[in-house]
This record gives structure tokens, sequence and C-alpha cells, in this order.
């Protein structure tokens, strides 16, 4: 690290007394609280497991930095609030990042060059090889040699959630959405969308509560279900094989309400709940309940809702008839009706408990994919080409995985048990702290001063109290055992 001579900076005084700042605080950090997501990794081995979606071609003897602490290096400065390479010229000398990737050098004094001394992390131009590597990169090829498989990856997001489950669940719902990355230059795969008036890519996302399933980057000239089925298929053959018998519903708005899909899930014992977009004949079969809910709301002056459901089939694109549920409501601005169609009979669920307790909640997805894309930082696709934006969101789902187990493993019964990523960087990540190395140690003098201490205590105890290792996430590794709680 550079050396600089100490200069006095002089503020406004306070009363009587001068203030006065200078850079001579030694080695402090503004990320001490990074240490939890470092005990969470240890316990579930998130990145060292993503880690083998990748091929690694460079030659191990001439490499310092490997493909693991790359990954930790990117994901952790994620996590910390570091959306950008260029953030890492400026890391590469912090030595808290240095400990979280697992460097046993984290000051950086062993590094053979001499303009790496004080450096122990990677540089922008080393990390940028996990997303701009070409997919036919080899052991030959002159730079760029960290090739990234995404079929891997997309098998690596439903194995971490089989993955924290000790026991069966009794129904998974499968949650789905598309939301929009707006891109402001010319990247590959870039094209108008009229809806969000500007030029976008077109993401799939598919969760399972707050777990993430499926993260996949598209163009957004095609239609909303596109490439969809692929994946239902091949998540609902792994939760099958994970959990013989258990029931799986589809759950999304209008947009993904497709003959196709609908047929595919009769056909395979799927459940599915998809919204349903009006048209004349369907307003036509609710307008008794309009009516009635109008005469409600006239008597009560309160929002009123009537519920109506009918077997219903269009002219020429549904192969049969089908369950539709219409909720009726009036409100002060007039009527807000909206309809769903199921393949939940009216014995398993009503009507009402159909809409406002199945259907509604999926609208916390979009909670979960503010997180990732806002607080994550999945929507800085800023590369040239579809295939580096992929592996970006790609880190960024990873990122959100680790902060979502800690969150469920060390926040609940804190205060911060319902926290989204932002806050839970803020408050219990983001702590300054005096590094100092020792030949046996590592020292971080937490400061003092931190308000949420006790908090931090609680989800160091509840992390440390978690046992077991975790089992491996990509097919072929013999590596055994589920995590569970001790």
């Amino acid at each position: 690290m550079t050396q600089c001579t100490p200069t006095d900076l002089r503020f406004h005084q306070l009363g009587a007394r001068d203030v006065v700042a200078r850079f001579d605080g030694g080695l402090i950090t503004s990320d001490a609280g990074g240490l939890l997501l470092r005990e969470v990794e240890a316990k579930f081995r998130f990145i060292e497991q993503f880690a083998r979606c990748f091929t690694d071609h460079r030659d191990p003897e001439r490499t310092e930095h490997p493909l693991l602490d790359l990954l930790k290096q990117r994901i952790f400065a994620l996590c910390l609030g570091y959306e950008d390479l260029n953030d890492h010229d400026q890391l590469r000398v912090d030595p808290l990042l240095a400990v979280l990737v697992g460097k046993e050098d984290p000051l950086g004094a062993d590094r053979p060059r001499r303009r790496d001394k004080g450096k122990a992390l990677a540089g922008k131009s080393t990390l940028n090889r996990l997303e701009l590597t070409p997919v036919r990169a080899k052991a030959t090829s002159r730079y760029k040699k960290i090739v990234a498989h995404f079929d891997r990856m997309q098998a690596f997001l439903v194995e971490a959630f089989v993955q924290q489950h000790l026991l069966p669940p009794a129904q998974v719902i499968l949650d789905l959405d598309s939301t929009d990355f707006p891109l402001h230059g010319h990247q590959l795969g870039r094209f108008f969308h009229g809806y969000y008036d500007c030029y976008c890519y077109l993401p799939l996302y598919i969760f399972c509560g707050d777990h993430p399933l499926l993260a996949l980057l598209r163009p957004s000239d095609i239609d909303n279900t596109a490439g969809l089925l692929k994946h239902l298929r091949r998540l609902v053959e792994r939760l099958r094989q994970a959990w013989p018998g258990v029931k799986i519903l589809v759950r999304g708005d209008s947009g993904f309400c497709r003959e196709h899909l609908m047929s595919w899930c009769e056909a395979n014992g799927v459940d599915f709940l998809f919204g349903l977009a009006k048209n004349s004949r369907l307003l036509r079969l609710l307008q008794p309940a309009l009516e009635l809910a109008a005469q409600q709301f006239e008597r009560s002056k309160q929002a009123c809702r009537v519920f109506q459901e009918c077997s219903y089939r269009t002219l020429d694109s549904w192969s049969r008839e089908r369950r539709v549920v219409g909720k009726a409501e009036h409100l002060d601005k007039g009527a807000n009706p909206r309809l769903v169609v199921t393949s939940l009979t009216a014995e398993a669920v009503a009507a009402r408990p159909l809409y406002e307790q199945e259907y509604c909640p999926r609208g916390d997805m979009e909670n979960r994919i503010k997180e990732q894309q806002l607080m994550l930082f999945a929507n800085r696709v800023s590369c040239a080409t579809m295939r580096a934006n992929q592996v970006r969101l790609c880190l960024a789902t990873v990122a959100y995985v680790l902060m979502r187990a800690l969150r469920q493993y060390g926040l609940p019964q804190t205060e911060l048990a319902s926290a989204q990523c932002d806050t839970i960087r803020v408050k219990l990540l983001k702590i300054g702290a005096l590094v100092r190395v020792s030949v046996r140690k590592v020292w971080l003098s937490l400061s003092e001063a931190y308000p949420w201490r006790e908090v931090f205590v609680q989800v160091w105890e509840k992390l440390s109290s978690l046992s077991g290792t975790a089992r491996p996430l990509v097919a072929g590794s013999e590596e055994p055992a589920v995590i569970g709680t001790a």
C-alpha cells in the first residue's frame, strides 16, 4: 500500500476545540461484518460448490489466484455493496476481504512481483476472466481461460435449495416472473420493449419462497414464456427425485397463462394457478358478481369483494375447459375485476382462499427480485455480450443465496429477522474495525460505538451452532452430508 505523509485535515471547530483528521489509524476496514458471510460459506460451501460450474484451464503452477479465490472475492464484494470490477483495484489492498477470501497472506507481503506487494487480492483485469472467457477457450488459449458452464449453474441453484431442507416439504410452490434490465449501451441481444419503453433484457426468474431456482437472461423480443418449459421440466424432475410424492404448484401472472404450459402441467401431475387476462366473454360471466359488489359498496361505502367461479374454455386456443375464479371487486374508483385459472378443484380450495391465500402471495416474489436486482446489482449488465452478462447475473444470484442463508440461519428472533439485503448490509456488515495481523492470529478490534452489537453477537452464536457440512451440489461429486442445526 502506498505510504503517504500524514496531513492534518482541519474541519470546523467544535466550540473551543479544533477538529483535526489524519489518515494514520492503521489498517481499518469498514466491512468487518463480512466475517458473518465467511461463516455462512464455511458451513454451506455455496461458493465452493458454485466453483464447479467453471472449468479453469490456467496452469496451476503459474496461477496466484485460484478460481475459488476469484469467485469468493467477487461474490463477497457484491454482498458488501461493491458492484463493479473497477472497485477491486482499490479493494485488493483490503486485508479484511483477503481474510474472507481465505488468503493466508492477507497483507500481500509475500507476492512474488514487486508491483503486487501489499495487494493480496486480484485486480479487475484478473477478475474479468470469470465473465469474458469465450465458451470455446481451452488450455492453449492465449489470455482468458476460465470457462463458465450455464447448465451447471442452473443445476446449482436447485441443488442449493434441496440442500437446505432436512425434511421433505409437503408442497413446493414455484413462482414464475420476468422483469426488465434496462440497457444503456449496444449489448448483444438488445431490443426495444414497448411495455417497459426502453431497450432492455427480459430475464426469467423462478423462485420457491425466497429461494432462487432460476435466473435466466433473455433478449426482450420474445414471448414471456420463451424457454420456460424446458427449465420447468428440469426442476420438477429434480424435485421429485429428491422428494418423491411432493406436491408441486406452478404460479404466475397472466403473462404465463399459455396452453402449452397448462397442458404440460395437467399431463405431468403438476398443479397450476395463473392470472387470466380479461375479455368480453369473461366479463359477461362475471357481471352478476360485479353488480352485487357494486350494490354492497353503495350500502357500506367500503371496498367489497364477491367471488364467482365457472368452467371456461377459449374459442380456439385451449384444449379443454378449466376452472376459472373471478374476483368482482368494487372500489372508490369503480369496478376492479381480476381472474385466475387453475387446476386446483373447488373441493381442494374454495374460490376466496384460492385467490387471496394461494394466488396473491406470489407478489412477494417481486420483492425478492428487487433485492437481487437493485441491492445485489444483478441488473449491472454492461458487458458487450449476453454470455458475459449471464455470468454477472449468476454471480449476483449466488450472492443473494449467501445473503438469504445469513437471514434464515443467522437472523431469526432478532430485530433484523425479515430485513432485506441492503438493510442487512448497512446494519450488520458495514462495521468499522482495526485489523492487526500477527504470525498466529488475525485480530479485529471492532468499533465500540457499533449500535447493533448485541444483534451481531446473536447472529454469530446462531451461525456457530450450525453443524455438519454441505452435500455436493454438482452431479458426479461424492462428498457426503447434509447441513443441519445443532
